[in-house]
């Protein structure tokens, strides 16, 4: 039994002991291997988010690019829609704020773990959907201007 400070038994270093179901009285060990990349690799056999998912799949792999692509999208969204500036504090708009808030480092901290799988693939669309929602929401570029008087440009 190993009481080093190394990795081994983490990350695909050693083997997994698990228990399997006891027959008869009799305790059985299985070993299993578990593969986690711990620097960044190509392809579409990652593990994202979740156990077996997308499971070397190409469509759900290409699924799950999509939907870091889309969230980390709304993550900018959320921080430049301006649904909880309000024109007078009120208990209520502090709520929403908190709640918007709250929404936003909570799908930012999945979008993170997403790319806790070192998967270039899902790094190239979490940055992408940052930066097109930055683009469309947070730049200048494309948001429109007021006249003096206060209307939107004809």
């Amino acid at each position: 039994m190993e009481h080093g400070g190394g990795m081994n038994g983490m990350m695909g270093g050693g083997d997994n002991m698990t228990m399997a179901p006891a027959g008869g009285g009799d305790m059985h060990m299985q070993h299993h291997k578990m593969m986690m990349h711990m620097t960044f690799f190509w392809g579409k056999d990652a593990l994202i988010l979740f156990d077996g998912w997308p499971g070397g799949s190409l469509g759900k792999y290409l699924a799950s690019l999509v939907i870091v692509f889309l969230v980390a999208l709304l993550i900018e969204w959320l921080c430049f829609c301006g649904l909880a500036r309000p024109r007078k504090p009120s208990p209520v708009t502090g709520l929403l704020q908190t709640a918007i808030y709250t929404l936003r480092v909570g799908l930012s901290y999945l979008v993170m773990l997403a790319l806790m799988s070192f998967n270039v693939g899902v790094l190239l669309v979490a940055v992408a959907g940052h930066a097109v929602g930055f683009l469309i929401f947070g730049s200048r570029v494309c948001k429109r201007t007021r006249d003096d008087d206060g209307q939107p440009p004809d």
